[in-house]
């Protein structure tokens, strides 16, 4: 067909929806009716496999699969039916929380049972661990800053200037080399890990494809912008003493000297991000739209949510209570 493009290549269907979404993007079959979507698991492998080729078509596409399929009517009414299945699942796991300044203090705070996935590698590293890790997260930090740029033209003043600033550094400012994502696929290498977007789709715990999910929702929907921004709070909050850890992991495991230095730059530079996000990306958009609070702890609350379910696969994968 005129136009397909490269990409990574089609996953293995893990369902029946997901199956639907694969056979019509090669053109060999229906898509599943939207109504199967109310009755799937809105955390489980295939809702979340589905939903994650749906969203795929607007970032790097597929290996075959034509590019005017990002906007086919079809296709969009089964994304929609996935992402009110999420949504709602989301909305009803993760209640109302408390005031903003409340939600984002919280974020500063140390857990006093350190029990979470960072704590664990800088104690326990490995690198096999280290390998298994990396594998997951690059379904996200190889398009790391992807998701938080479809936000932009729906900011303005003080928000728009801090989040493109953040934005600027995560990719590279102006440095093919020190773009985040080229820095995690440098990680990725030292680890003996492939490096290519999207090669570990396949391994890709449901968990993780939620949590790249989450992101996309947020940054496709004009109505989630506030809900992005909570998430974007969240992710450069709590990095900096998170990335300090997974460096020392990297070093415990001599995973190399790229493999360091990937969590050492998140160490610096989330800690400067974290200061704009807070008071001038958060604060700029409630000056303007005093309404979204209540979605931007939406969005931290829910990022938190998801990242607690992956921590807690990735510790029972590894079998952590016996570590």
């Amino acid at each position: 067909m005129a136009g397909r493009t490269g990409g990574p290549a089609l996953p293995r269907a893990r369902g029946e929806l997901s199956a639907g979404v694969i056979d019509h993007l090669r053109g060999s079959g229906p898509l599943p009716y939207p109504a199967r979507a109310d009755t799937a698991d809105p955390y489980g492998d295939d809702l979340q496999l589905a939903l994650y080729l749906c969203y795929e078509l607007h970032y790097r596409g597929f290996d075959g699969v034509d590019p005017a399929l990002e906007w086919d009517p079809a296709l969009l009414a089964v994304r929609a039916a996935l992402e009110r299945r999420f949504e709602s699942a989301l909305r009803q796991d993760v209640p109302p929380g408390p005031a903003l300044d409340d939600t984002l203090d919280e974020l500063l705070l140390e857990p006093v049972e350190v029990t979470g996935v960072s704590h664990f590698l800088q104690e326990h590293a490995t690198r096999d661990r280290l390998r298994a890790y990396a594998a997951q997260r690059s379904l996200y930090h190889l398009k790391e800053a992807d998701p938080h740029a479809w936000v932009l033209p729906r900011l303005g003043g003080r928000a728009k200037a801090g989040m493109a600033a953040i934005e600027y550094d995560e990719f590279g400012a102006g440095r093919a080399e020190r773009v985040h994502a080229r820095l995690f696929a440098d990680l990725m290498a030292d680890l003996g890990l492939e490096t290519a977007y999207g090669h570990y789709l396949d391994e890709g715990h449901a968990e993780m494809l939620a949590l790249v999910n989450l992101m996309s929702l947020f940054g496709l929907h004009r109505r989630l912008r506030g809900a992005l921004v909570g998430h974007f709070a969240a992710v450069e909050i709590t990095s900096s003493p998170a990335s300090r850890r997974l460096a020392l992991a990297m070093k415990r495991a001599g995973a190399g000297p790229a493999a360091e230095f990937f969590y050492t730059e998140h160490v610096e530079a989330d800690a400067v991000h974290e200061q704009v996000v807070r008071h001038d990306v958060v604060r700029g958009l409630l000056d303007d739209e005093p309404g979204l609070e209540a979605d931007v702890v939406f969005g931290i609350d829910a990022t938190g949510f998801l990242e607690d379910r992956l921590g807690a696969r990735f510790l029972t994968d590894w079998g952590a209570a016996a570590a």
